[in-house]
C-alpha cells in the first residue's frame, strides 16, 4: 500500500490535488504513481498561462523504464510550475507530495469536490 495522505484529493490517472488557501490547486503525481515509474530522469512542466480541461495532457514524466502524462484534474489556468522538479526530477522519487509539478487556478473550484477522497483512491491504486 503506497502512501496516501488524507489530506488530498486523487484522480483515477494517479495525480493528487491539495487546496492552497487561496482557492488555487497545487497538483502533483502520487506516491504510487512514482513507485511504479521508478527513478524519473526528466520533467516536462506546463506553461504558467496557459489553460487546460479536466483531463486534458499537461506535462510528462520520464523514467528510465517508461514516460507518462500528467493530466489536469480539473478546468483552470496555470499559475505557477516548480522548477525545482525540472532540475532534480528525483525529488518526486523522495518525496511525490512535497515535490509538486504545477498549480492550477481553478475554472470551477467546485469541480475539486468531485474528486476521489484518499479511501476511494487507495482501491484505485491497489486495483
Amino acid at each position: 500500500m503506497s502512501n496516501v495522505p488524507a489530506n488530498l484529493k486523487y484522480t483515477e490517472s494517479h495525480e493528487w490535488v491539495r487546496v492552497e488557501a487561496d482557492g488555487t490547486v497545487t497538483i502533483g503525481i502520487t506516491d504510487h504513481a512514482q513507485e511504479a515509474l521508478g527513478d524519473l530522469v526528466f520533467v516536462e512542466l506546463p506553461d504558467v498561462g496557459k489553460t487546460y480541461a479536466a483531463g486534458q495532457e499537461t506535462c510528462v514524466v520520464e523514467s528510465v523504464k517508461a514516460a507518462a502524462d500528467v493530466y489536469a484534474p480539473i478546468a483552470g489556468e496555470v499559475t505557477a510550475v516548480n522548477q525545482d522538479v525540472v532540475d532534480a526530477p528525483e525529488s518526486v522519487n523522495q518525496d511525490a507530495y512535497a515535490a509538486w509539478l504545477f498549480k492550477l487556478k481553478p475554472a470551477n473550484a467546485a469541480d475539486v469536490d468531485a474528486l476521489l477522497d484518499a479511501a476511494a483512491y487507495a482501491k484505485v491504486a491497489d486495483a
